[in-house]
């Protein structure tokens, strides 16, 4: 599926645990609640620590990225995939994730929810 803009998106019932997830969104964002094994790296900080998603992310495995509702990640998207990365924007961010009953923890691993 392609977004409005031609960002490459994956609804959440496409997941599977362990496909790799990058959440975008700031740290109180992150802190009220995301899904449990997501790698953290806020947008605003996005291209300082983009050596972190490429150490922790799978050798030719997709990234999928998830924001709030996907507008952000729909960014981070369009630039991992200039750089040459399989990259995917989760429709409907982490919302839809959570509206979809998929797990949401908070920064101390207690049940979360979505800010």
């Amino acid at each position: 599926m392609v977004f409005g803009s031609g960002v490459p998106t994956v609804g959440v019932d496409a997941l599977s645990d362990s496909d790799f997830l990058v959440d975008v969104r700031e740290d109180d964002e992150w802190q009220a609640g995301h899904a449990e094994k997501a790698l953290h790296i806020p947008i605003s900080e996005f291209i300082a620590r983009y050596g972190e998603l490429t150490e922790a992310a799978p050798q030719d495995a997709r990234v999928n990225v998830i924001c709030r509702s996907g507008g952000r990640s729909a960014q981070v998207t369009m630039y991992l995939v200039q750089q040459g990365i399989d990259a995917v924007n989760v429709d409907g961010g982490m919302e839809a994730w959570a509206a979809a009953g998929r797990p949401v923890v908070d920064d101390k691993g207690q049940p979360g929810f979505v800010v």
